[in-house]
């Protein structure tokens, strides 16, 4: 059986899954990479799917479709990204509720990026702080660091500050729940969910989510055949 390929086309990362024969296999590459690639995806979703071939999908309902409704029967799943924030909430299993922010959150994934590289910065040496700069948008946020760096403040201490408040701003965006189950490339951002950990309860979902969904999706599209 030849294997069959689906694609979230990230800002700066894109995922792919590839299942043959039953059996999944992950994979992570920069955007900037995929059309070097020679591969036929069945169904894809996410920014960068220009010239990409394949069925379109929402990224909302790949997301509602890439996690467990059994198990997250009352549940809210926050996906947080190089430049957007989707978040989902279920109720008695079934979907009830969504928002997708692409103002606030925007470039949020791609701004951590960026100050990592220009300042020279490993994200496993960032500590998570309380104190946190009120950023609404990453422009903003970037002024507050630079202001307070000029001042003297240690470089880590202020774009940890900034990543707290990117979580700040994810609890408020998913109106304040007991828990929140988490998707996207910030599950491997430890400062960020130490953060986020600060208000709410956090449950790592992992940066697959999504194509897992839109395999699912494909999964029903068969058995209704």
């Amino acid at each position: 059986m030849m294997p069959v390929y689906f694609l979230d086309a990230g800002t700066t990362w894109s995922k792919i899954l590839k299942v043959e024969n039953g059996k999944k296999e992950y994979s992570v590459i920069k955007t900037s990479d995929l059309k070097n690639l020679n591969l036929d995806f069945e169904i894809i979703t996410g920014h960068s799917i220009n010239k990409i071939k394949g069925k379109y999908e929402n990224e909302v309902v790949a997301l509602s479709y890439g996690v467990d409704r059994n198990e997250l029967q009352n549940e809210t799943v926050l996906d947080l990204g190089s430049r957007d924030a989707k978040r989902i909430k279920f109720k008695n299993s079934k979907f009830q509720d969504m928002d997708w922010n692409t103002n606030c959150a925007s470039a949020t994934g791609a701004t951590v990026e960026m100050l990592l590289k220009f300042y020279n910065l490993d994200i496993k040496e960032l500590k998570p702080t309380k104190e946190k700069y009120p950023v609404t948008c990453g422009i903003f946020g970037l002024e507050k660091i630079m202001d307070d760096i000029s001042n003297g403040v240690d470089t880590s201490y202020a774009v940890s500050k900034f990543i707290s408040g990117i979580a700040f701003n994810a609890y408020n965006f998913t109106k304040c729940p007991n828990k929140i189950y988490l998707s996207g490339g910030f599950c491997e951002n430890h400062c960020f969910v130490e953060s986020l950990k600060f208000y709410t309860e956090v449950i790592l979902l992992g940066r697959f989510v999504l194509v897992d969904g839109l395999y699912n999706i494909y999964k029903n599209n068969m058995n209704n055949c």
